[in-house]
């Protein structure tokens, strides 16, 4: 298929017309406020990138695991380093994106200023075509009045050719030479002006030629730089996830070596009290002085309370001779009630 180009088809009927001049002139307009959005884009992304880098380079000062100790602090330090150094890489993507938008810009400017000074000839070049043309059309219709005179005057002369008034046919014919004098003068005049036009035509032609070409040539310029910048943009993206990988990657190796039993041995080692728990507390009977094994009163009947003296008797069988009571002396003789 044939490649189409900016000089085959930005051609009008009408000579004085610009309409495919400017459709490319603001074809080139959106091409470059295309760039600067490009650009301004890539300058607020490195604004995120900075932003976020200090915030990560804030968290890692943070504490962090400060009272852990052995291989999980390791790990922990391990952390907070490589968070910082991961906040130190986007700072550096951010001043790479600043860069890549700088390089932009000024290719931009670059085309900016290509394009103003071709724009200024070209509006030299359509203020003179535009200028001509009006003389050339004014000068055709003063050329076709002298023609309709002149036709006008050679009409009278010859309807007054018999007339007996000879001073009247002399003025006509000097009136008739007259009109031809003058639609001969314009007629001169027109084919002069046709043939200026026509070479201001024929060098329009080229520079309209060229002028295309060259704005076609910055177009293609144009896009290809920007998405070349766009690709460099997003292989930096890529490059930032594959360095970040690598350096959490360092804390999985550090957490690789966390040995759980290791740190619990490690706090033991560190911080043990003593291997022998507390003696077992003993109860002591206040009246006897001696100590219950178990560190507790012997049990007794429930839920009868304890008191000084022994059970009621049976007073089925009261008699006095079948009485017991409790003494000081019983083992579990005690004046506490529980």
């Amino acid at each position: 298929m044939k490649n189409l180009h900016f000089k085959d088809f930005f051609w009008t009927s009408d000579l004085t017309s610009t309409a495919g001049y400017d459709a490319i002139i603001q074809y080139l307009n959106e091409g470059k406020r295309t760039c600067k959005e490009v650009e301004e884009f890539m300058k607020a992304r490195a604004t995120v990138e900075e932003k976020y880098a200090k915030d990560l380079l804030s968290l890692s000062k943070k504490v962090c695991g400060h009272n852990e100790m052995n291989t999980l602090k390791r790990s922990l330090d391990v952390l907070k380093l490589q968070t910082e150094q991961v906040s130190l890489t986007h700072l550096q993507l951010a001043h790479s994106m600043r860069e890549e938008a700088k390089k932009l810009e000024d290719f931009r400017e670059k085309q900016k200023e290509a394009r103003k000074k071709i724009e200024q000839q070209m509006d030299v070049v359509h203020k003179q075509k535009s200028s001509h043309f009006k003389r050339t059309m004014d000068s055709k219709k003063t050329y076709e009045q002298k023609c309709r005179d002149k036709e006008e005057a050679d009409q009278n002369m010859n309807q007054n050719t018999n007339t007996s008034n000879t001073k009247l046919v002399e003025k006509l014919q000097s009136k008739a030479q007259q009109a031809k004098q003058s639609a001969e003068e314009a007629d001169r005049l027109y084919q002069q002006n046709v043939t200026s036009l026509t070479k201001i035509r024929d060098d329009w032609l080229k520079d309209h030629i060229s002028t295309c070409e060259n704005f076609e040539r910055q177009s293609v310029e144009r896009i290809n730089f920007l998405r070349n910048t766009i690709w460099t943009h997003l292989n930096q993206l890529s490059q930032q996830c594959v360095t970040t990988d690598e350096l959490y990657e360092e804390v999985r190796k550090s957490l690789e070596q966390c040995d759980i039993q290791e740190d619990i041995e490690h706090f033991v080692n560190l911080r043990r009290t003593g291997d022998k728990p507390p003696a077992q507390v003993l109860y002591e009977n206040f009246y006897s002085g001696q100590k219950s094994p178990t560190g507790a009163p012997p049990s007794r009947p429930l839920p009868p309370p304890a008191v000084r003296r022994g059970p009621l008797p049976d007073p089925a069988q009261n008699s006095r001779e079948n009485a017991t009571y409790a003494v000081a002396q019983d083992p579990g003789y005690s004046i506490i009630r529980f």
